[in-house]
């Protein structure tokens, strides 16, 4: 396997990115709940989607009508192991959604007080 997985990782954020995204959430949710920059919420976002360890879940549409994409981790476990000719890469994928049972829909809601 190529080694674009352990660079995305290498970044600042990206573990917690992916410990975050057990269940589906969107970029401003990963900013907010981890307090980084959004603009790097969304960078992260990117780098961990290409390196194939995130994966788009879906859409919602937000209190004030936007679409916001959600993100899902595609990985359970990642493990590195060196010899002395190479380094081998192996990566667990998650169950598909289907293999968890039926997806369940996402709403956001305004509450008043």
């Amino acid at each position: 396997m190529a080694i674009g997985p352990i660079r995305a990782l290498e970044k600042k954020y990206s573990a917690e990115i992916l410990t975050a995204t057990a269940e589906p959430c969107s970029a401003r949710e990963l900013s907010e709940e981890l307090d980084i920059p959004i603009a790097t919420s969304y960078r992260r976002v990117e780098e961990l989607l290409d390196a194939g360890l995130l994966a788009l879940d879906g859409q919602v549409r937000s209190a004030g009508g936007r679409r916001t994409k959600l993100y899902r981790r595609e990985v359970s476990a990642i493990a590195v192991e060196f010899d002395e000719e190479a380094i081998d890469i192996s990566i667990e994928r998650r169950r598909s959604r289907e293999a968890e049972g039926p997806k369940v829909t996402r709403n956001w809601a305004t509450h008043s007080e």
